[in-house]
């Protein structure tokens, strides 16, 4: 039988995929040149150089909201990720475009963030606010780039630029085109915008059943969303209490209901604006993935309401100031200090102010090493 080698799926791809979609056959190259491999595209290269990346693993371990003293069943970075891929390759398939692609930038489009979530972030940014600030977004980029450390012949892991571009294109406050050098009047391509929506997406969905499942509100609360009262017709449920198999329900039926209405909302603007390359997508005014009118603003009050209700909530808080206090002592010990460094961080200085390589250092640990790192810091009884 024939092998199903990389020029065969590069094949497959132009033969089914639509004409907006990336086409590994043609990616734009990656900085480092290298030779293709025999039975993988350009893009699941990417992907695989991405899971395989020490980066990725420690995602394990780090905090989405909550962190793994709290419990087994919330989700971490690395869940949350996984989460995001799954529904990006589902939409992917659904439009025609590269899955392998929208897949590789989901994977890595968390790589940035360092212990503790979000207040790990906050704290890192405050620390580094003379010094060029921090944003996880920009860190993903660097990780994937320059920081991690696995091949003798480049820095990084030498992805496409079509996979970096994607991951420099994910929406923050944050714009990262020039840095990596795109004209920042581009959108991201389709596979970029998939990745972006669909990271919305699954943590509005997820947050949403860990919140639930941590008793931080209640049904009768959430019926002051549309959203949830949409859910309930659907199911036709009209109880006041959830059970475990009745709240994986209502999981479901939202994520369904979100991944509908993005496919159904894309597919009417593809319709509508028909572009025949990748190229066309980009230069659109606005992006074409994404939410119709009715259910963007029943996903912005869902999110209003974790926020409120999740983010901000007690528990949440005091996991978030606790974080800060150990963050904040770790990197000022070490600034002030940077002989306690390891090694590899002390060469770096050569290159990198020594807050960036601290607080490149901070960012790479897990929530665990985090506060081993602390301990070794601050606990006399600790072996260094």
């Amino acid at each position: 039988m024939a092998l199903f080698n990389r020029e065969r799926i590069e094949q497959n791809e132009a033969n089914t995929l639509a004409p907006y979609a990336s086409l590994s056959k043609s990616h734009r190259g990656r900085c480092y040149p290298q030779a293709e491999s025999a039975y993988r595209s350009a893009f699941q290269r990417d992907r695989d150089r991405i899971i395989h990346s020490a980066a990725f693993r420690r995602l394990e371990y780090k905090t989405q909201v909550f962190v793994n003293d709290e419990g087994d069943y919330y989700r971490t970075r690395l869940t949350h990720t996984l989460e995001v891929a799954q529904i990006g390759r589902t939409i992917a398939r659904a439009l025609g475009v590269n899955e392998d692609l929208v897949e590789a930038i989901c994977l890595a489009h968390d790589l940035g963030h360092p212990p503790f979530g979000h207040a790990g972030e906050e704290t890192l940014n405050v620390l580094l606010k003379d010094h060029g600030g921090y944003n996880h977004n920009h860190q993903s980029y660097r990780v994937v780039t320059e920081l991690e450390r696995r091949y003798a012949d480049f820095p990084g892991l030498n992805l496409t630029r079509d996979t970096l571009y994607g991951i420099a294109k994910h929406e923050t406050d944050y714009n990262l085109s020039a840095a990596a050098g795109i004209d920042p009047r581009l959108r991201g391509s389709l596979e970029a915008q998939i990745a972006n929506a669909t990271d919305e997406l699954a943590y509005n969905a997820h947050d949403l059943d860990d919140g639930l499942n941590a008793g931080l509100f209640t049904t009768d609360e959430l019926n002051q969303l549309e959203i949830w009262r949409v859910l309930c017709d659907r199911l036709g449920w009209k109880g006041s209490t959830l059970d475990e198999t009745t709240r994986h329900t209502f999981i479901r039926e939202l994520v369904g209901l979100v991944v509908d209405d993005v496919l159904q909302t894309t597919a009417a603007r593809l319709e509508q604006v028909n572009p025949q390359s990748v190229l066309q997508v980009q230069e659109q005014p606005g992006n074409l993935v994404g939410y119709s009118p009715e259910v963007g603003a029943m996903s912005k009050d869902l999110k209003r309401f974790l926020y409120e209700n999740m983010y901000y909530s007690f528990r949440v808080v005091r996991m978030k100031k606790r974080a800060e206090r150990f963050l904040e002592q770790i990197f000022t010990t070490l600034v002030a200090d940077p002989r306690q460094l390891p090694k590899e961080c002390q060469q770096d200085l050569k290159d990198h102010s020594l807050h960036r390589v601290v607080a490149d250092y901070i960012a790479s640990m897990t929530d665990r090493s985090a506060l081993i790192e602390y301990r070794r810091l601050f606990d006399p009884l600790m072996r260094p």
